[in-house]
């Protein structure tokens, strides 16, 4: 029997590590070093420093350090967990640089040219962009480890980089931390930031941002458990010159407060509830949350006709339409006292009929079923015709009303003639 002969195999073999293979040291001690050196050299002339960083980015690699790169520019030095300088082991050794933010001047002017370095940089090395918002995102949550202002300066910087749009909204989240809404640090910082973010943007740039952000739902989050009620939210803003901010705010609550209250008056209707006792529920909302009589007449109509599942033959809608609606003037009446409330649900109902095909040919007869119950006057209704309609399908309501109105109008000259 044949034995198989085993091949000979190689041991020991030395294997050569090519040079581009070897992993360099992470070394971000020495890259700080680096950076300082150059930083100190430069001086406070941040156009030299900018030439210094721009040529010093082919050389040292920022794509690996950008971290500690950002750290330095900020802080003067790499940021330890809780943002307290690391100091280096050898006492002799310089580990921080006086060429940062945190030892810029107060002034907006000086905290500008700063952030113009950052803006430049992130520009010139676009990788670095990413890094930016990481970097805010971290210190953001350091804020209780700065002094007042060390803090002071970063909302600033903060503000003027989100109005530039070199980091997104959303790292203010970063600051809903509870141990800085706590002691009143993030209520503090936030409050800066929208100074001076409504400094370099409008306020409905700004609360556009917010919105985007989902941050604009959140605000009452960066004040103290004891302190989140709306009036101390409306004592803080008014302080701190962010009305503009509170008129928004306002008119966002008005508005879920109108969604809510069109839910809750959708769903009595549709329970069959009457109108006695519909009208006083809607009365002690209006007054309870301030809401206008004429957008109460919007609504009311949005919720009667949501309520209805319409015929598809359009030739049946129009006597389904006057039937449903008759049922409920009465209430309508009751939201309709003045003329501004009056045209608004005139307009309203022009804006549905142009928007529902369907309702195109019924717009006549609910304006004249309006008219006789008393929820529509006859100086709205002309009004409406000669000045106040809305541009949607114009010239097919004002057509189809035209007899109606030169009814109105030779009754009311009639009228006059009589007198």
């Amino acid at each position: 029997m044949s034995q198989k002969i085993e091949k000979p195999t190689l041991s020991g073999q030395r294997i050569k590590t090519r040079k581009r293979d070897e992993k360099e040291k992470y070394d971000p001690t020495g890259f700080r070093d680096s950076i300082i050196q150059g930083l100190d050299d430069s001086g406070s002339d941040l156009d030299l420093v900018f030439k210094f960083l721009d040529s010093a980015g082919s050389k040292l690699d920022y794509r690996r350090y950008g971290e500690t790169l950002f750290d330095i520019l900020l802080a003067g030095g790499i940021l330890a967990p809780g943002g307290t300088l690391a100091l280096d082991v050898d006492p002799l050794k310089v580990s921080r640089t006086d060429v940062c933010i945190f030892n810029a001047g107060d002034d907006l002017e000086s905290l500008k040219n700063y952030a113009q370095v950052l803006t430049k940089l992130i520009r010139r090395y676009k990788y670095l962009e990413k890094t930016l918002e990481d970097e805010f995102k971290k210190v953001l949550v350091f804020l209780k480890g700065f002094t007042l202002s060390q803090r002071y300066k970063l909302a600033k910087v903060t503000a003027i980089l989100l109005a530039g749009g070199q980091i997104p909204p959303s790292v203010l989240s970063k600051v809903l931390q509870d141990h800085l809404v706590k002691d009143g640090v993030a209520l503090e910082f936030i409050t800066e930031v929208f100074k001076t973010w409504l400094h370099e943007r409008d306020s409905i740039t700004v609360w556009a941002s917010l919105r985007k952000a989902g941050l604009d739902s959140r605000l009452m989050e960066f004040f103290p458990a004891s302190k989140r009620n709306i009036e101390v939210l409306n004592s803080t803003f008014k302080t701190n010159g962010l009305s503009q901010l509170l008129e928004f705010l306002k008119a966002q609550e008005n508005q879920s407060v109108k969604k809510e209250l069109q839910l809750h008056i959708g769903l009595l209707l549709k329970d069959g509830a009457q109108v006695k006792e519909i009208t006083p529920i809607i009365k002690e909302q209006m007054k309870k949350h301030s809401i206008p009589e004429h957008e109460i007449a919007v609504l009311l109509w949005i919720s009667l006709m949501a309520m209805m599942e319409w015929n598809k033959k359009e030739e049946l809608v129009p006597e389904q339409a006057v039937k449903h609606l008759r049922q409920y003037t009465s209430l309508l009446s009751a939201f309709t006292r003045n003329a501004k409330s009056e045209l608004a649900l005139l307009v309203k109902m022009q804006e549905y009929c142009y928007d529902n095909m369907n309702f195109l040919k019924v717009f006549e007869k609910m304006v004249v079923l309006f008219y006789k119950t008393e929820v529509l006057s006859e100086d709205v209704i002309l009004k409406w015709y000669k000045e106040a309609h809305s541009p949607k399908g114009k010239s097919i309501f004002l057509d189809q009303t035209r007899k109606f109105i030169e009814w109105l109008q030779n009754a009311e000259e009639e009228s006059e003639g009589e007198d």
